[in-house]
């Protein structure tokens, strides 16, 4: 039976990619971004036009999602993440990661304490919440209308697809497996650089790092769908973006550590980080094994990964492995632990400026002191360091 639009057969492919990338941008813009983390203003034409897409789509509400996923980033692959495939198993969330969100969504604890904020007129408490399944049965009569029965392999796609994409492979795959910009506490990998098929969520690892930005890319390869189409709301003023990633500024030839410098550490900490594991620590561990034998290189290769690890997230075996190892490389093991120096620097919340500052000048200085021509040019880099100007 043939519906008003009659497609060829690649047209009814185009028109369900369409239709499915709407709802992925609707979760990604307007739950995530937006109400889950606040990290952008929505005009309300465009906020309840997604909201009103996902109930056709997905029957989904507002602050179920919001809530778990709030959760999610406040418990994060501890017992209590609804959806950690570090502690349910990267299949169960894989494959049952609908059912996962329908089990916490009962939780009436979580939506109490982590729902706030979310939407609480009319059409929520008499259309959207009460009545979820009404929106999925009209995306089906409406998609019969459109493409006659082949319409409802296309509502099933629909129906399938944040299930699949969003529950199972965002929530599975995105703590499992992938790349990591940065070693922020937990398991979260970008899935891949150019991040158009899932809504910019690919990018899954730059998320967890900066939680509250709007935007997921971080390096300039990298692509994210939901900011490009952020910018082009923001262009018409229909969106607002809040906060971004950081940028590092850099004043080259800055020969001193003040407190604007510190202030800029601490805003850029994982890029610094980063840098350190890529300027410091990988040249080190290239010299050590350029030196070692056969055997100790064997030993090498099992640690390299260990060296830039967070360190909340080694085991005690891998830790007790390390430890063993670094006793025979000196250089190696100097710098290894300057870099636990320098993260122990941002985690002391309760000293003042100038405790704060005098603790990142003696960093420095021991760091100088070591000889390692390595960590002596970062000590160089890491004063070059200023806060970015805000536009």
């Amino acid at each position: 039976m043939h519906g008003l639009l009659q497609l060829p057969w690649w047209g009814y492919i185009v028109a369900t990619l369409i239709l499915t990338q709407m709802t992925i941008l609707g979760v990604t813009i307007y739950l995530h971004r937006c109400m889950a983390h606040r990290a952008l203003d929505l005009h309300p034409a465009v906020s309840h036009f997604f909201r009103f897409w996902l109930w056709l789509t997905t029957g989904m509400r507002t602050k179920d999602w919001a809530s778990i996923h709030r959760k999610h980033h406040a418990k994060v692959e501890t017992s209590d993440d609804p959806h950690s495939p570090q502690t349910k198993g990267i299949l169960t969330v894989l494959l049952q990661g609908a059912e996962l969100y329908r089990k916490e969504k009962q939780n009436q604890e979580t939506l109490d304490r982590y729902g706030e904020g979310t939407p609480d007129d009319w059409m929520e408490r008499n259309v959207y919440s009460p009545h979820s399944t009404w929106g999925v049965y009209s995306m089906l009569i409406l998609d019969f209308i459109l493409f006659g029965s082949i319409g409802l392999t296309i509502w099933a796609v629909q129906m399938a697809w944040i299930p699949f994409f969003a529950a199972g492979i965002i929530n599975g795959v995105g703590h499992y497996m992938g790349y990591r910009n940065f070693e922020c506490p937990d398991e979260s990998r970008n899935i891949s650089p150019w991040a158009f098929f899932i809504g910019g969520e690919e990018l899954h690892n730059n998320h967890h790092t900066y939680g509250t930005s709007a935007k997921f890319s971080v390096k300039w390869w990298e692509f994210d769908l939901g900011w490009m189409v952020i910018c082009i709301l923001r262009f018409f003023k229909l969106a607002k973006p809040k906060r971004i990633p950081p940028k590092v500024r850099l004043a080259y030839g800055k020969k001193s550590v003040d407190i604007e410098t510190v202030k800029a550490i601490l805003t850029n900490r994982f890029q610094v980080l980063a840098r350190y594991s890529r300027e410091v620590i990988r040249p080190v561990f290239s010299e050590e094994r350029n030196r070692a034998g056969q055997k100790e290189r064997s030993v090498l290769r099992r640690i390299k990964a260990l060296l830039v690890r967070e360190p909340s997230l080694v085991d005690p075996a891998s830790r007790q492995q390390l430890t063993s190892a670094l006793q025979h490389y000196n250089s190696l093991s100097i710098v290894y632990q300057f870099r636990l120096k320098l993260q122990n620097l941002w985690v002391k919340s309760t000293v003042s400026q100038a405790e704060l500052l005098e603790a990142f000048q003696e960093w420095c200085r021991q760091a100088e002191a070591t000889g390692i021509k390595a960590l002596h040019e970062f000590v160089k880099h890491l004063k070059a360091y200023v806060p970015h100007k805000v536009s």
